[in-house]
């Protein structure tokens, strides 16, 4: 079994404000203080996604879906910045329902998001679909509400589907990186394309033993945030996989360096906390018009 005390107890002693204010969400669904929640959002480009590095204007779909990541946790993804960004995502998709990083950063761009390369445009289409996919009902910005799954970005979020399920080999294999396969078993499960994405998590079955505990994390935060059954049997070998390499301090390891494993344990939390019930604002009570609330990268840990 994880040990989630401990988890909790080496985010506390290790992150800061803003790690911790994601630590206390994910465990009682505590309101995040408004100025955390700026500095959060902090450097977003005009257009309305972030950039990869400071100091940039070019902003890049890769570290806007990271971000995305970090503002879920923080329970801000209803705010101006996140749906703005959403909205960012939406209008960059291409006619073929993928997404391809602006040329402007192919002098310094990741392996997993280079611009014109194909393995890096199926990541890239799997990440920005599953954003759109888990915010789309919450997204008002993008015009009238869709009750169609991906609620505002639902067309987008069909296409995006599409696009990466073309591109599935008959053993459920993927022409990309690792973590293509989770984002897009994910995208495929909310899009009611069970066959597709349950053929991408048998294969992710077979290699959660040689994961490292970053991808694992990552793999299971995401599928649970899809809503695939936790009695699944890929989730159940990531929590065994979690539960094996976690450390005596109760952390995991990144494979970015130690400066991110407190990154890497928030991810392994959100994947084997017990489920939160949403928190409704005291001041707005919940009518039957309301819709649902959401449900809660680069490849690396």
């Amino acid at each position: 079994m994880v040990d989630l005390d401990a988890a909790i107890g080496f985010v506390v002693a290790h992150g800061d404000a803003v790690d911790r204010a994601r630590l206390s969400r994910l465990r009682t669904g505590t309101p995040v203080p408004v100025e955390l929640l700026d500095a959060a959002e902090a450097g977003q480009a005009s257009g309305g996604g972030w950039p990869a590095t400071l100091g940039s204007d070019v902003a890049s779909i890769d570290a806007t879906c990271f971000r995305l990541g970090e503002l879920d946790d923080l329970g801000a993804l209803g705010r101006p910045a996140a749906r703005h960004a959403l909205d960012w995502l939406a209008v960059r998709q291409r006619p073929d329902g993928g997404w391809d990083e602006d040329p402007a950063l192919a002098g310094f761009a990741p392996e997993w998001a280079r611009p014109g390369d194909p393995e890096a445009q199926l990541y890239l289409t799997a990440n920005a679909g599953f954003w759109l996919t888990v915010a789309g009902l919450d997204a008002r910005a993008a015009g009238p509400l869709d009750h169609r799954v991906g609620g505002a970005y639902a067309g987008v979020v069909q296409a995006a589907a599409q696009a990466v399920a073309v591109q599935l080999a008959p053993d459920g294999s993927w022409p990309s990186f690792l973590p293509a396969g989770w984002l897009s078993a994910a995208v495929l499960h909310r899009q009611q394309m069970y066959y597709e994405s349950a053929r991408i998590q048998a294969v992710l079955a077979e290699r959660i033993p040689e994961m490292s505990p970053a991808d694992v994390a990552w793999l299971a935060a995401t599928l649970r945030r899809v809503e695939v059954g936790e009695e699944q049997w890929l989730l159940v070998s990531a929590r065994k996989r979690l539960a094996e390499t976690q450390r005596s301090d109760g952390g995991w390891d990144s494979d970015d360096g130690h400066q991110f494993d407190v990154h890497t344990t928030l991810r392994a939390i959100r994947a084997c906390r017990p489920a939160v019930p949403a928190v409704v604002p005291a001041q707005r009570s919940a009518t039957p018009a309301d819709p649902a609330p959401p449900q809660a990268a680069q490849p690396s840990g």
